[in-house]
């Protein structure tokens, strides 16, 4: 607030503080608009929905049946079983959601 208040450009703004030029032109209109609510309120992001959204329980129910040791063996049964192809680190995510170890 105070680096557009100074009159930084938003990409500038972005670059020094590591937030988005969305984020940043919100809070410049935020700021001219005099909607000061709006800019002490921490929102989270929409993020993207997960690969696997709507299969955890069988995933899950999946690895409890078998015998996976790794990451990776999770991961390529999902491929095989269901045909969704996910990262190591999406898996571990993914086990720690559904509390399946990982």
């Amino acid at each position: 607030m105070l680096l557009l208040a100074a009159g930084m450009t938003e990409p500038d703004v972005a670059k020094a503080t590591g937030l988005g030029i969305r984020t940043v032109w919100a809070t410049r209109s935020n700021i001219a608009n005099e909607n000061f609510e709006a800019l002490l309120v921490v929102g989270h992001g929409s993020g993207r929905a997960s690969k696997a959204s709507g299969l955890e329980d069988a995933i899950a129910e999946e690895v409890e049946k078998n015998n996976y040791h790794t990451r990776q063996q999770v991961a390529d049964m999902i491929f095989e079983k269901f045909g969704i192809r996910m990262s190591v680190s999406a898996v571990g995510k993914l086990l720690k959601k559904t509390a399946s170890g990982g």
